[in-house]
């Protein structure tokens, strides 16, 4: 799916919460691609959560997912990624590759816009 239309869904989901809290959230997807289920992963602090990989594992294989899109927003309203961003996308893409999940984007998100792993060519 377009990064915009995935932008839209956290946006106009979790809008509320951008500004306040990270949250970290992924939806799981069918071969189609269809949604299977969006999950909140983690809520943390104004600079910083929590995110298990072992959970979020967990939960795709509990629903048969076969790719991932992640997601968390930056309160401070930063697009840039952090090197613990990157790092943490890393890890995540490792992890999910060796369970033949595929990571297809991980965006941030902040109030007004949104950055997108796959579109700069990250991932």
């Amino acid at each position: 799916p377009p990064s915009q239309d995935i932008y839209q869904i956290f946006n106009c989901t979790y809008l509320e919460f951008c500004a306040v809290f990270i949250f970290f959230h992924f939806i799981s997807l069918r071969l189609s691609p269809q949604v299977l289920q969006m999950n909140q992963l983690s809520k943390g602090g104004i600079t910083g959560t929590l995110v298990d990989v072992r959970l979020m594992l967990r939960r795709a294989l509990e629903v048969g997912a076969v790719s991932l899109i992640l997601a968390h927003n930056h309160p401070s309203g930063t697009l840039r990624p952090s090197q613990a961003d990157k790092n943490l996308t890393e890890k995540l893409t490792t992890a999910c590759s060796a369970l033949d999940i595929k990571v297809l984007d991980h965006l941030i998100v902040t109030e007004k816009a949104y950055f997108s792993f796959a579109d700069e060519s990250l991932l």
